[in-house]
């Protein structure tokens, strides 16, 4: 059975694993030869995107994949299981590494480390028939990646993006979030996104920290300064027709629990490296699918008036794109195409910061 060292080095490479705002919402345990125990978390209680842990458990899907696959260049398999008497809040995930003989290392497994988000615009340049191919079956039979590639079809996520991010930008109940995440004046960070990453102007971003300093500050701008037009239209509008296609992930079912949640990480996770492995580049779009989750189990998002009728236009529309089955089956959407490397990113914690003795 695989060592420590072995060990060590698997999650010196999961750990690179993508998540929501880069909260890495895990910690590592090496319980004995050949035995990682992952002990997961979520924000429900204090960040408002993370709807029943959601969000968090598709990271957990996505670093379990990504340990499938660091394991495999050592020529082993991974299986996990989720710990009986574990909360959904609190998951506790045991994973099982053996050696398989002739077992080859996955392609994927040279991007584990270089797959990024970018969230400027991107070159229009159609997707070929053949990257089409990799990514609609990267995901695994389970899943249809739908594709919006033309002009219209982008126009019509655009529309959705600029209503999503005037909710998004608009909610008290996200302002702490929001402010909480940028890491300001840095091109690198380890545990939120640096501002040279976020994808604005300078100036764009000289008053968005202004602004972020009080709630009363954003809703000043928001209510008499026109607040949310700038941010929407370098973070949603443009980048929304500037790129290849959007995709859509939809499960042959709607997910239910942690485990179809976490399987759609692993799903999804699959299509960004192949994006990656593609020469292409993503960019998640992830709060409709938050968005839509809210309004289909009529659940509140905000106390501030009108937001919910907004939330419930925005799955309405969704709906009207994806077909109202697929709608409910929706775990995960963005967008890809070429461009150089962003030069800033999110970086990760050192595996040291996520080990439990």
């Amino acid at each position: 059975m695989p060592d420590r060292d072995v060990l060590i080095k698997l999650l010196d490479l999961a750990r690179w694993a993508p998540s929501g705002d880069n909260t890495q919402p895990w910690r590592f345990e090496i319980a004995g030869e050949g035995h990682i125990v992952v002990h997961g978390h979520d924000t429900r209680d204090s960040v408002v995107y993370d709807i029943d842990g959601r969000p968090s458990q598709i990271a957990h899907g996505a670093l379990l994949e990504t340990l499938r696959i660091a394991a495999s260049g050592f020529g082993c398999t991974t299986s996990w299981s989720l710990r009986p008497g574990c909360t959904d809040s609190l998951p506790v995930y045991d994973v099982v590494v053996e050696p398989r003989a002739g077992l080859a290392a996955d392609p994927l497994l040279p991007f584990v480390e270089t797959r990024v988000v970018q969230r400027r615009p991107m070159r229009t340049t159609a997707l070929t028939d053949a990257q089409r191919a990799a990514l609609a079956a990267a995901p695994g039979p389970r899943y249809e990646l739908r594709f919006f590639e033309s002009a219209g079809e982008r126009w019509s996520i655009a529309k959705l993006l600029w209503a999503n991010a005037r909710v998004r930008l608009t909610c008290p109940e996200a302002f702490e979030v929001h402010r909480a995440i940028i890491e300001w004046g840095v091109r690198y960070s380890k545990d939120r996104i640096p501002e040279q990453a976020v994808g604005v102007d300078p100036l764009t971003a000289r008053l968005m920290r202004w602004a972020m300093q009080s709630w009363s500050r954003v809703d000043f701008m928001n209510r008499y300064l026109f607040g949310t037009i700038a941010p929407r239209v370098q973070l949603d509008l443009l980048p929304a027709m500037a790129c290849a296609a959007h995709l859509a992930l939809v499960a042959d079912r709607p997910p239910v629990g942690i485990v179809d949640h976490v399987d759609a990480g692993c799903a999804m996770q699959r299509v960004w490296l192949t994006a990656s492995a593609l020469g292409l580049h993503l960019q998640p779009e992830m709060t409709p699918v938050i968005f839509n989750w809210y309004a289909r189990a009529a659940r509140s998002i905000s106390t501030a008036p009108g937001l919910d009728d907004q939330v419930g236009e925005l799955s309405r529309s969704i709906a009207a794109l994806l077909g109202e089955r697929a709608s409910g089956s929706l775990v995960f959407m963005g967008r890809v195409g070429v461009s150089a490397r962003p030069g800033s990113r999110s970086t990760r914690k050192d595996l040291t910061e996520l080990m439990i003795s």
